[in-house]
Formats: C-alpha cells, structure tokens, sequence
C-alpha cells in the first residue's frame, strides 16, 4: 500500500516510506517534495526546494517560539493528527484568545491559488507568516519573531548556515512554505479508481460519486485535481438574520463579494471535522444536508447554490464517496 501522507517526522505523522521501513528513521528523514497519484507536478512554486530548509520550517512549525506567550504553534490549530487542521470550530490562539475563524487542513496548498479563508494572502510564502502576528492567534509581531530566532541557539546557526546570513522574516517564511509544500494529500482509493487501476470503491462509494458528478452539482465548486476551484463562494454559512459576514469583500471592497469563502480542498475530509470557515457543521452528513436544502438564503448568495433533490439514500451514498477521499489506494481485488 503506497502511503497517504507525506513525512514530517518530528510531528508523528504516517510517513511516505514502505511499511516495513522502521519508524525512527521516518522521524529523522528530512521532508521531500512528493506529488502524489490524483495530482499534477511539479510541486507549484518550489523549483528552488531544499529539504534541510523544510526541515527547519518543520521544527518551527511545532515550535511555540512564535507565539507571544511561548504557548502556540503552528501545530496547535493545524494538528497533524487531525488532517493538519483544528478539531474546534474556531481553535485557542494565544493570550486566551481564539481565532475568528476555523482552521482548516493544510493539505495540497502547494497547489492553492489564493490563502486564507478570504484569499487576503497571494502567496503561500505571505500566508505562512500571518498567523503570527494576527492577535487571535500567535500576536506577535514579526519583528519581534524573527528577533526570537536569532537570538536561539538553536535556531540562530541553523538560518546562518542556511541562508549565509542572520535570519530575516522572507526566511522564515521560505523555511515554513517550503514545509508545507510537503504536506500533500492523495493516492487514494479515488485516485486509483479514476486511474483504471482498480474497482476499489464499494457500491455506496461509486453511487457517491455519480451524484457528486451529476445531480449533486458538487463538481460546480469542488472540481479539478484537488477537489476545489480556488473561487470564491457565498453559500449562505454564517448568515445571521439575513445578513452574511463580509468574506472575501473585505479584502477586494467590492459589494459582489460580500459573503464569499474560499472554496477548500476535500481531500482528506473524513480526517478533518468540523466543517465550513466557521467550523458551524460538524459532521459530513450535515455538509451535505447544507447543501441539500440549497444553503442559507441571503441577498448574495451565490447562483450555483440551488435545492438539491436527494433521498436519505443518495445522500448517505455521497457521504459515503466524500469519505472514500480520505481512503488509501489499496492493492488487490475490487471491493463490494
């Protein structure tokens, strides 16, 4: 069985080594790009990649050295074992404050277009070093973490051996885009199917996928490679007394955006609840039953959303596909 995650050893996760291959040697490995089955390659963005640079972005990454109050990570709302996303609908940042919305997964954003929930950040590289600063996560100011790195012993002769200099806050950004870029999700049961390399969905699974493709319209936002056009959407989440939340107009200022979220990626989405930018549903089922009824009505809700006519069945088949996202490709027979 190839595996599904990619190796970040200090963080525990499955690593991207046979199975008999001993797991302290996966810990200690540094992370490598890998483009697995069901995406494209190259990696976007890394032609310049560098695993001992990923290597330091992974120990920053579960390093609370970044947070005003040496309690947050990046980890703490990106868990790894919870598909690099927050099992809360909105996780604790620093200073018992939380952030304003949910933390989702991490998976594929080599592969993004935009970041943040209201793409406020073009690159992966400018997104990497917001949650430091934002007051309801990390809050601290930049300035003063880039100055906490210098200073470690740690860290300090690592960025100079590096980067041949005193660490500087593009570094530090480098060093956490160029993990993440090996944080990748695929290989799937899914993959493998639309690959023609095996029937390795069950009955319920490929009734799933039918409707996604077809009456369920989900294909619409949730297209292409990694299962998301990289848009912007207004369903209707958090709509309170008929009044969406600014979204994605509060970075372009334009009224057509009020209330639209960045479309996310569903692989690994049985690894990754609650759901939504607000974390307001907490199962699958209820996604779907969400869009069954057509979203939550506003005055810019987006055309694409529209009732959906499924059984309980149909439904259940889809939950059913959308969890198949999160299954590893397998070998062997076709499953029933």
């Amino acid at each position: 069985m190839r595996a599904l995650w990619t190796v970040v050893g200090a963080l525990s996760l499955p690593a991207v080594l046979p199975a008999q291959e001993a797991a302290p040697a996966a810990a200690a490995a540094e992370p490598q790009l890998r483009v697995p089955r069901g995406l494209t390659g190259p990696v976007p963005g890394a032609p310049g990649f560098r695993p001992a640079v990923a290597a330091l972005g992974r120990t920053l990454f579960a390093d609370p050295i970044l947070s005003v109050d040496h309690k947050t990570s990046c980890a703490s709302c990106h868990r790894p074992d919870h598909g690099f996303a927050s099992p809360e609908p909105r996780p604790a940042g620093s200073l018992g404050r939380r952030s304003l919305r949910h933390a989702p997964t991490l998976f594929n954003r080599a592969w993004g277009k935009a970041f943040s929930w209201d793409g406020k950040a073009q690159t992966l590289e400018r997104q990497v070093l917001l949650p430091i600063s934002d007051p309801n996560e990390m809050a601290l100011p930049l300035r003063d973490a880039v100055e906490r790195v210098r200073r470690s012993p740690g860290y300090g002769p690592r960025f100079q051996a590096l980067f041949g200099r005193a660490p500087a806050a593009d570094d530090l950004a480098t060093a956490l885009a160029s993990y993440l870029r090996t944080v990748v999700h695929g290989d799937t049961v899914v993959d493998q199917f639309r690959a023609a390399q095996g029937s390795h969905l069950t009955t319920a699974e490929r009734a799933g996928l039918w409707i996604f493709e077809s009456k369920g319209r989900c294909w619409r936002c949730h297209g292409g490679a990694n299962f998301t056009d990289e848009a912007f959407h207004n369903t209707g989440v958090g709509v309170e007394a008929g009044v969406p939340r600014p979204g994605r107009m509060a970075i372009t200022r334009r009224d057509a955006d009020l209330g639209r979220f960045k479309t996310p990626t569903l692989r690994g989405l049985a690894l990754t609840p609650p759901y939504m930018h607000d974390g307001s549903i907490p199962t699958l089922r209820g996604v779907v039953d969400f869009y069954r009824r057509g979203g939550n009505p506003n005055r810019n809700l987006d055309p694409v959303l529209q009732p959906v006519s499924l059984t309980d069945a149909e439904a259940d088949n889809l939950v059913a596909f959308l969890r198949a996202l999160s299954r590893p490709a397998v070998a062997g027979g076709a499953r029933k």
